[in-house]
Order: structure tokens, then sequence, then C-alpha cells
């Protein structure tokens, strides 16, 4: 926690002689000359880095305190209590954890491991991973995307999931004594979250995996969680809905317009527009999404009324940089500055939905790399996501060429 302030109040710091800099050699019209125009980037790129550095810290601490935590509420029952604990039950058991990576280690299985497993065997083949290794897995993926912190995550066990959402209210009016009452009806629609498949293959040489020093469950989430979860963050910001999630900067299915830019620079004035086009209540948990280079244009814009910076570094443990007061995110899937881009969105992402079907599982092919003296190891997952309201998410559009 420490090195965190430290490196936070470091930047801060860092990003203070940037504004002096800037303040001091910039011209009127907004220049630089090309010598200082190369040192305030690589002020620029300092503070970055620090960025970087924090944002690895504290993911790491976060990923810390999650593994430390007790996993309970088991999912399944009926392990074989000769095998298993007496505590926990079907895929939270220890037995279930053992015989689970047991399996996927060893090609052939013992039959208690394989009476075991019965207790997850997923219907389209391979084993649903275990209760403590689905918590590592999501803990992961939320390390590589964003949209999972900031939407609103739902399981489901069935094919697709209906939302009713409210088009329109009705209204009130005024009438006389005795007067007839209006009508006005609510306008209903409805949203629905699918499940498409996302997939991916991980071969491993049989000797690395016979080395009893290698870690399989490490590696093996590492890196199913790295391919998924950049997968996942892709389609949830610009996924065009066919066969994967619907993105959040979709051009109709995605955030509503708030601002277009007069040209193809993003102005102070047009990220205040943008503030305010979105309604009053959904800005009290509101937040900024923009891509990085987005963020490195931002940072030097100013306020027209008091000439402050727009841009603010966090300064505490687990607080995200703000803009005009409200926190900023950054994925290096959001679009980027290019005309007829959505440059930014600004919104409450927790009216986007991301939908899991099920658990995540596995399956271990023997014979597919044999040759090549390589076991392969599927993994998959059933996810859709979609903004549930558009209202509540303004997006910002540069303007076209």
């Amino acid at each position: 926690m420490s090195k965190i302030f430290e490196l936070r109040n470091q930047r801060a710091k860092a990003w203070e002689d940037a504004k002096r800099f800037l303040d001091t050699h910039t011209a009127e019209n907004g220049t630089m000359s090309a010598e200082d125009g190369a040192t305030y980037d690589k002020m620029e790129a300092e503070i970055v880095n620090l960025g970087k550095q924090i944002e690895r810290l504290e993911r790491q601490q976060e990923m810390d305190n999650e593994l430390g935590k007790a996993v309970s509420n088991p999912l399944n029952s009926g392990v074989n209590p000769q095998i298993g604990d007496e505590d926990k039950k079907g895929r939270a058991a220890k037995a279930y954890n053992n015989a689970f990576w047991s399996g996927l280690k060893n090609k052939f299985m013992d039959p208690a491991v394989h009476n075991i497993l019965r207790e997850g065997t997923d219907a389209d083949g391979g084993y649903l991973v275990p209760d403590e290794y689905q918590a590592t897995l999501i803990t992961a993926l939320e390390e590589e995307n964003i949209m999972r912190r900031l939407a609103k995550v739902i399981s489901t066990d069935s094919g697709e999931r209906k939302i009713p959402v409210v088009k329109s209210h009705g209204t009130a009016q005024w009438v006389d004594e005795n007067g007839a009452y209006p009508e006005s009806d609510e306008q209903f629609g409805q949203i629905t979250l699918g499940a498409y498949k996302l997939a991916t293959m991980i071969k491993v040489s049989e000797e690395l995996l016979a080395d009893s020093v290698f870690n399989i469950q490490a590696y093996v989430a590492t890196e199913f969680a790295r391919r998924i979860g950049a997968a996942e963050e892709e389609a949830f910001f610009v996924g065009d809905g066919t066969g994967k999630p619907t993105g959040l900067f979709h051009e109709t299915d995605g955030g509503e317009l708030g601002v277009t830019t007069a040209g193809a620079a993003i102005t102070a004035d047009e990220i205040m527009d943008l503030f305010y086009s979105l309604k009053a209540p959904y800005r009290n948990k509101a937040v900024f999404v923009m891509n990085d280079a987005t963020v490195k244009a931002v940072r030097k814009l100013k306020t027209s009324g008091s000439g402050e910076y727009i841009w603010q570094p966090g300064l505490q443990a687990g607080q995200p940089d703000k803009l005009l007061g409200r926190p900023l995110h950054t994925s290096a899937y959001a679009p980027t500055i290019s005309a007829g881009n959505f440059a930014v969105a600004f919104g409450d992402m927790s009216y986007y939905w991301i939908a899991d079907r099920g658990v995540r599982s596995f399956k271990r092919l023997n014979e597919l790399y044999a040759a090549n003296g390589q076991v392969g190891f599927q993994g998959r997952e059933r996810v859709d996501g979609k903004l549930v309201l558009p209202e509540a998410v303004k997006l910002l559009k540069v303007a076209g060429a």
C-alpha cells in the first residue's frame, strides 16, 4: 500500500511539473517548439508509465485479497464421501479440485477420479471448472477487462434472458373538478441477452505437462483469462452483435449521440457539452471511458472560464483518474480519435449488462496433437453483453472528413 501511495504522489508531482511546463512553453496559438514538444512528451510518458505501474500493483493487491477469501455456497453435491471433503461438496470440494487438475494433467484417468468429475460434467463435453478455480478465473478476467468491473454482470442457465425496458413514461395533467382522468400509459420494450460462444485452444508439450515443477493451474488460468478477456473487452466496446455481444460504442445499439465535435480535435467545451448532455440522475454514477491515446489529447485541455485543466490524477489508492470530477477509465479497445468515430463514452455503465450462461469448462484433447508431442486444452464460455438503456450513456463523435 505504501508503494502505491508513493507512486501516486510521484505521479501527481510529475503532472504538476508538466502543467507548469505547458503553461510557460505554449504560445498564444497553442503551439510549441519542436524541442519543447519533445520535452513535454517525455514528461507525459513518465506520467503514463507511473499510472500503468500503479494499476498493476493495485490489480495484484486486489487479486491477493480475492484469492485469500474463503469460497462458500457450493453449486453441486454428492461427491463420493470416501474421497471428498466433509465440509464442502460438489465442485467446491477439495477432491473435485484435485480430480479436475489430475484429469487435465494425466491421459488415463483413475475410475475414482472419473466418478468425482461426474459432478461437473459439461453437456458439451469436458468438465466444469472447480468453484475455487472459477473465482480465480473471474478475477483474472476482471483484471484484463474494465467492462466487467463497470457493467452489471448476471448469470443465467437459459439460452436467452429477456429484460423489460420502459421506452416512454406516462404523464399527469391538470384537470377540472369532476373532469375525466387523462389516459397516459407507459410504453414497454424488451431487450434480449443471448449466449454467444467464446472459445480458445491451449497447447502444452507432454514433457512440460509431466514436469512436476510446471504449475498447470496457474498457466491455464492466466493464458485463458488473457485470451478470453481480450476478446470480451473488444466485443463489449465495439462488437457488432453478430455472433458476439453488442458494443457500447455501436452505431445504432450502443450509447446515444451526445456531442459531435466541430473539427478533428476534441475541445474542453465539447467534453463539457458531453457531460451535460447526460441526464442529471445518470451523472451521479457516470464515468468516462476512452482510449489511452484520447486521454493524451484530453490531458492538455483547460476550461474556457477558469483555465483549469479538466484532467486530474487519482491521488488515493484504488481511485481512478478524473475528468470534470468524474472517474476516468481507459481501454485499448475503445475507438481512437478518428473522423467518424465515437471516441468518448460518458454515462452510468451499470446499464450495460453482461450475461454469463452457466460456467466455464475445459476439455483435454489427447490425440489431436499427439504426433507433435503436445496435449491440447479447450476452454470455452457463453456470454453476451448489451446496453439495455441507451439514454444512460452518451457518446462523443469526432466530425467526419
